[in-house]
């Protein structure tokens, strides 16, 4: 068993054999509770590509996951809006060959889906990179604020006036 007052990374670094995969740089990791009085925010800490390692006192490990996994749900979210900008421009028709109106929405279209891409991408890492700020002081609340509800809200009403138009085009044609 090891001696609690032995520091965590030496520990971490012992049990962990060197794995490329896991950790290409090699480096050891950045313990959170050594930076609660910093001004800088964890993530910028050194080692940068560094693990955050953190004592699990209450729940702190499932909290952290699951910010781990509500950044990775904006990611996802991003990526797919990304993919339909991209459709959108490079291929905007219902027929075999676009007709004007469709080759003149196509641009203006995918470009807002690219916009509200980047925006939930911006979105989620400035959640995640809070959250964890809050972590590390030992100050967490994990709620949605109004900004994430006026991305949904935005990106939503986007969704749902583009299949109103693809609908409308349709019928039209």
């Amino acid at each position: 068993m090891a001696d609690p007052t032995e520091d965590p990374r030496s520990i971490w670094s012992s049990r962990r054999p060197y794995n490329p995969l896991v950790n290409p740089t090699h480096c050891k990791p950045s313990l959170v509770e050594e930076h609660t009085e910093d001004q800088n925010h964890i993530l910028c800490a050194p080692p940068i590509f560094g693990a955050l390692l953190f004592e699990n006192a209450t729940s702190d490990a499932r909290d952290h996951c699951a910010n781990e996994r509500t950044f990775l749900s904006w990611l996802r979210m991003s990526m797919y809006l990304a993919v339909v900008s991209l459709a959108i421009i490079i291929s905007f028709h219902f027929k075999d060959q676009p007709t004007g109106l469709e080759r003149r929405m196509a641009l203006p279209l995918g470009i807002v889906f690219w916009l509200l891409s980047l925006t939930c991408l911006i979105n989620g890492f400035a959640n995640y990179a809070r959250t964890v700020r809050k972590y590390s002081r030992k100050a967490a609340l994990v709620q949605s604020g109004w900004k994430t509800q006026l991305v949904f809200t935005v990106v939503g009403t986007v969704i749902l006036g583009s299949c109103i138009l693809f609908l409308s085009t349709d019928q039209a044609a």
